[in-house]
């Protein structure tokens, strides 16, 4: 991408494996890839060509992930030398907000990932700064991350003292720790609609485990307050949305 001049930042999986531990492994199954708008066709291109075979994921800056302006994150990043390559990530407080909010977007339903939260928060730099993580961001996005926050406090044993964030596991509401319970109790596993389209029995069982709506990802689709008293509205906004976006996809796009 470099040699076309474009310069993609590392998001996600692969970045929030740097901050483990050494020797804890962080298993990922893809590449998350995050472009400005103006180079996402070409960006695209050359993932369809000359990377061809790579699992890339890559985004159109960070969309619903973030509300902070991608010339803002893009300036504020930072490179990390990787065996002797310059690789370009967010800043640790810009990508502790895309961790909560992605792990928020599949719902809560994958309580490993939350260890991504508690490793960059837990080996931050003494410089890491909380006002940066916050303020840049609507009242309402700050009480979604500070609930991320407290979930990793409350089931991992996360230091949140002196920090903006303390005491967060005393705050969190009752139907986001049913829901997060609950989603790490069930038995069948979530799988992507469309890998299961060979298999009208597996597919009947996501169709199911779908049903009702997961309330944290309709919350979180439909830009919602974790504090009203129901889930309701959100989830049936939510389907909605998503089934009519459904509608429109091909059958190799089914990743819902």
């Amino acid at each position: 991408m470099r040699s076309y001049g474009i310069e993609p930042v590392l998001i996600k999986g692969l970045a929030a494996a740097y901050f483990y531990p050494s020797g804890q492994l962080r298993m990922s199954v893809d590449m998350d890839l995050a472009v400005s708008a103006k180079d996402h066709s070409l960006a695209k291109q050359i993932c369809f060509a000359d990377v061809a075979g790579l699992a890339i994921d890559l985004h159109d800056e960070l969309r619903h992930l973030d509300t902070v302006p991608w010339p803002d994150l893009f300036s504020n990043s930072v490179t990390v030398d990787i065996d002797g390559a310059p690789i370009r990530f967010l800043r640790p407080e810009d990508h502790l907000r895309v961790l909560c909010l992605h792990w928020l977007t599949d719902g809560g339903v994958y309580k490993d990932r939350l260890w991504d939260v508690y490793y960059i928060v837990s080996r931050r730099e003494r410089d890491f700064d909380w006002d940066r993580v916050f303020d840049p961001v609507s009242p309402r996005r700050q009480r979604w991350l500070k609930c991320v926050l407290g979930l990793a406090e409350k089931y991992l044993g996360l230091d949140l003292d002196r920090t903006p964030a303390a005491g967060a596991a005393a705050t969190l509401p009752q139907w986001l720790i049913r829901t997060v319970e609950k989603e790490w109790s069930e038995k069948v596993p979530l799988i992507p609609l469309g890998a299961c389209l060979g298999d009208r029995k597996m597919l009947f069982q996501q169709f199911a485990r779908r049903l009702p709506p997961n309330p944290i990802q309709a919350t979180i689709d439909m830009e919602g307050d974790f504090d009203t008293r129901s889930r309701l509205y959100f989830q049936v906004a939510s389907s909605i949305r998503r089934s009519l976006h459904l509608s429109r996809l091909s059958p190799q796009r089914l990743d819902l």
